[in-house]
């Protein structure tokens, strides 16, 4: 530790954990802090995701920090661009970018057992050394394309929906679109009316419920600024709302069941063609994969220039989609909604802890942290938005603010105890992540593939909990579930 009340700070990442994580530190008195961003900008996914349509499926007053309220949200499910401005308003009002480094990819971190310091090296070449290192990276910024025979052959283009490529113009274009997912249902109405033919070819077909969308009105936005319990009261209900369904897919079959019922009326109304009807309609427990809100994806799907294709992809040929029943499917242009890797945590940088160890090694059977915060053997190195710690109901950027909070509880004991490291106790860890792999396998997310799950099977992602019951136990740092190791 540098000297006492003053450890330097290093975060990776300047999304919203990143911003948050750096904002929680400031206003608690710590201002030798670097974030490093490999972008050219902050915003993580919301920087990322151009594609059209493009916007968050929570609602804005509850999808947007606690401490920086929002009176004048365009809309309930605000889009990509005011989201984006946002975090940047958040970033510029709380003197943080002037902390962020941009372009700086990190490469390496290496825990040194001698000084009890981290370095962190960049692709540049640049190194520093830091007492406390955050990661705030994330689990969606790494596009997962489908292991597809072929799928470099294709003579037109193709990207994934994560990477659009707006130089692309889809229209009178035959459009193949693979996959199902939560940028699927976005991006699919906005372009299914100028493409000449649009083919979605799906695997799964995705639990979708109606959206509950409105803009807000001038009216509503003098409300929320003249009286900010009215906003307080907006987000409080969208949050209970979000509690009451996430109980109700992991604890309570009840109201799984009430949700399904609305999600197939949603589908039933929206569809009136039985066989499409019937492709459209999930055969595995809602919750298992994440479900989506729209209003406009099942119109999309029945207009006359649109095709579901059910068939499973053989192979990606020059000329276009070949499945197994032979058939070839003759496109201009591929997207992937095919999500990300959200299993591989970190990735691509190298984290070496106590002894040369490898993080990548210590997770080989998949990702696990005390509280998705803390790794044994990695001491003084904390994780925001780690394993574990995704919801499948519920604003992630709650989560993220039970995060930030420990955290900086854990750095202020470090820096009233300079001279030490925290590491986070194995034998707490191991049995704490037994627990929660127990419970987590009587949840619907154990019975279907989906980003939540690794190639083993084991849930790295999800809390199998509320957002409540979260906060409750991450409200405190208590360094007695740590090693307190003096360094020289």
């Amino acid at each position: 530790m540098t000297r006492r009340g003053r450890p330097s700070i290093l975060i990776i990442g300047a999304g919203f954990g990143g911003i948050g994580m750096a904002i929680e530190l400031r206003r608690n008195g710590f201002d030798d802090i670097t974030v490093l961003e490999r972008a050219a900008d902050l915003g993580g996914v919301w920087r990322e995701n151009t594609y059209p349509g493009a916007a968050c499926d929570v609602p804005s007053p509850l999808y947007s920090y606690s401490f920086e309220p929002k009176p004048d949200w365009p809309q309930r499910y605000s889009g990509r661009a005011a989201i984006h401005a946002y975090l940047r308003g958040v970033a510029e009002r709380h003197g943080v970018l002037s902390a962020i480094r941009f372009g700086a990819s990190v490469t390496d971190a290496e825990f040194d057992d001698a000084t009890g310091r981290w370095t962190v090296r960049t692709a540049d070449g640049d190194s520093r050394v830091v007492d406390v290192l955050i990661s705030a990276v994330g689990q969606l910024s790494r596009p997962s394309l489908p292991a597809i025979p072929g799928i470099d052959t294709f003579a037109g283009p193709s990207f994934h929906s994560a990477e659009w490529d707006h130089e692309v113009d889809l229209r009178s274009k035959r459009v193949a679109c693979v996959g199902t997912g939560a940028s699927a249902v976005q991006y699919i109405p906005e372009i299914q009316p100028e493409v000449a033919h649009l083919t979605l070819f799906q695997r799964t077909p995705a639990w979708v419920i109606p959206k509950f969308d409105t803009d807000y009105s001038p009216i509503q936005h003098n409300l929320f600024a003249r009286m900010p319990g009215a906003l307080l009261a907006e987000r409080f209900g969208w949050w209970t709302i979000a509690e009451f369904v996430s109980l109700g897919l992991v604890e309570v079959p009840a109201i799984a069941r009430w949700v399904a019922r609305i999600a197939s009326r949603h589908l039933a109304e929206q569809v009136e063609d039985p066989q499409l009807r019937a492709k459209l309609t999930p055969d595995y427990p809602i919750g298992c994969k994440r479900a989506l809100f729209s209003n406009d994806y099942y119109p999309a799907l029945t207009q006359p220039n649109v095709r579901v294709e059910t068939t499973a992809i053989n192979e990606i040929t020059p000329r276009g989609v070949r499945t197994a029943d032979g058939a070839t499917h003759e496109v201009d242009v591929i997207i992937y909604g095919t999500g990300f890797k959200g299993t591989e945590f970190l990735w691509p940088m190298e984290v070496y802890g106590r002894g040369g160890r490898r993080l990548a090694d210590a997770w080989a059977e998949g990702a696990h942290a005390y509280y998705g915060i803390a790794v044994p053997d990695f001491p003084n190195l904390f994780l925001v938005y780690g394993p574990n710690t995704n919801l499948g109901v519920g604003s992630i950027i709650y989560m993220i603010e039970s995060q930030t909070r420990y955290i900086r509880q854990a750095v202020r004991w470090l820096a009233d105890h300079p001279g030490h490291c925290v590491d986070v106790r194995a034998d707490l860890e191991e049995d704490y992540n037994a627990a929660l792999q127990q419970r987590l396998a009587r949840t619907p997310w154990n019975f279907c593939a989906s980003w939540y799950r690794n190639s083993a099977g084991r849930i790295t992602n999800n809390w199998p909990g509320s957002q409540t019951s979260y906060r409750r136990r991450t409200r405190r740092f208590d360094p007695r579930h740590y090693t307190l190791d003096p360094v020289s």
